[in-house]
């Protein structure tokens, strides 16, 4: 009954939100991909702003929940069957009523199950597409028959596009390039990669008063060489997202100088690789959100070179949905966790791989992250940068809390809403 419940709101949902592009017409730039969309979204959402009315994706709702909450312009109502009301009421509003619409839609969109992003691009077909990375073993894959096939879906909204409407892809992935093929698309690309439209190089630590403050890089776009500075936030992963973004303005003409400007006020979402200052002055590196194997790979690859700090901590939580990669994957992040921390914390029963046999870093193994943070309390000091990382369902964001030094930064932190809590 409960599934019949869900399955009829959001059919009621894609009516509407269909029937709201219909008649409004707004030009919608679409973002996918198995890693940093949300960061994505956001710097490309940063940039269009200097020229577009436009509205993004709230966090990172990107499902057939989440894709009409944005285009309706409301908010999650979770349980609560007054706001639900009120999203009808909404609807009818902006369907029967002379309404002040958004020009621009940047949507994120995510797969959990086969055929997702079909069912999406039948409400909101793009205009542009963003597709950041399609690595070899994504999230999700366990309700998949292949890595292929996760990798086929999240590219799949490029298929919809007009001839000629612009596609950015990642000029680091082999995947989105060889399906970039398969399009009548304007391909445009980002990246490290001497073939992307605009090339990113020189990547490396934003030093502000002898502290690390965030990332910088070169940015070469129509041959200039610019200088592109990402603040609040640690890791390649960081740079990429605006990367993304100049080439979106590229896309729709807007000044490389402009996209810069606007740049400066971007930063990545909470729990994205946030700098955050822990107890006893320790740092801690905040990338709670989420967990698959590229971006544990990147976070370590962040925490293994990270300055002036003697001793790596490294708080990794299980990566879930990866079904029979699972261990394989776990047991390949345990190598290259011992690699890049002194310590590791892991949490969860499949983390228990991290503890090799032959480690050169301590390793200690926790259940649950409630068990973990007395542990870590006792141990941090000044010498210690702590990377803190999990998938969604092992809230590894409580650690955080625990090792703050100050709490009132709790409001940086991801999943703080009272319906998130009530999941703890």
């Amino acid at each position: 009954m409960k599934n019949i419940f869900k399955a009829t709101i959001v059919f009621i949902l894609s009516l509407f939100a269909r029937a709201v592009v219909r008649r409004y017409r707004p030009h919608i730039v679409m973002v996918t991909g198995s890693v940093g969309k949300t960061s994505t979204k956001d710097a490309i959402a940063t940039v269009l702003s200097t020229r577009f009315l436009v509205r993004k994706s709230e966090k990172s709702f990107n499902s057939g929940f989440g894709v009409p909450f944005t285009i309706l312009g409301v908010d999650n109502p979770w349980k609560n069957p007054l706001a639900w009301f009120s999203i009808f009421k909404r609807a009818f509003v902006l369907l029967f009523l002379p309404n002040h619409y958004p020009k621009m839609l940047v949507l994120e969109v995510g797969a959990d199950q086969p055929g997702d992003l079909a069912r999406i691009v039948r409400i909101a077909k793009p205009d542009a597409v963003v597709v950041t990375r399609l690595p070899d073993i994504p999230v999700h894959v366990e309700a998949y028959t292949s890595p292929e096939a996760v990798r086929e879906e999240e590219f799949s909204p490029a298929y919809s596009l007009h001839a000629a409407a612009p596609l950015i892809i990642s000029a680091d992935d082999p995947y989105a390039i060889e399906c970039s093929l398969r399009t009548p698309a304007r391909v445009l690309s980002y990246g490290t990669s001497d073939i992307a439209t605009v090339q990113v190089t020189n990547i490396g630590f934003y030093v502000s008063q002898g502290n690390v403050a965030g990332m910088q890089a070169t940015v070469t776009i129509q041959g200039q060489h610019k200088n592109l500075v990402v603040r609040g936030s640690v890791g390649t992963a960081q740079v990429l997202p605006a990367a993304a973004a100049l080439t979106v303005a590229l896309a729709f003409d807007i000044p490389p100088e402009a996209a810069l400007t606007a740049l400066e006020g971007y930063e990545p979402p909470p729990g994205r690789g946030r700098l955050l200052t822990g107890k006893n002055d320790s740092i801690i590196i905040d990338d709670s959100y989420n967990a698959s194997p590229i971006a544990v790979e990147q976070a370590l690859a962040t925490l293994k070179v990270f300055p002036n700090k003697t001793r790596r901590i490294a708080v990794l939580g299980d990566m879930l949905e990866l079904g029979r990669y699972s261990v394989s994957e776990h047991e390949r992040i345990a190598v290259l966790a011992q690699e890049s921390a002194d310590i590791i914390i892991a949490v969860g029963i499949r983390a228990r791989a991290f503890a090799l046999p032959e480690s050169n870093s301590d390793v200690l193994l926790f259940d649950k992250a409630s068990d973990a943070i007395e542990a870590l309390r006792a141990m941090v000091q000044s010498t210690d940068v702590v990377l803190i990382k999990g998938s969604q369902s092992i809230r590894t964001e409580h650690i955080v809390k625990a090792l703050l030094a100050n709490p009132a930064d709790v409001v940086l932190l991801v999943r703080q809403e009272k319906e998130w809590e009530k999941k703890s």
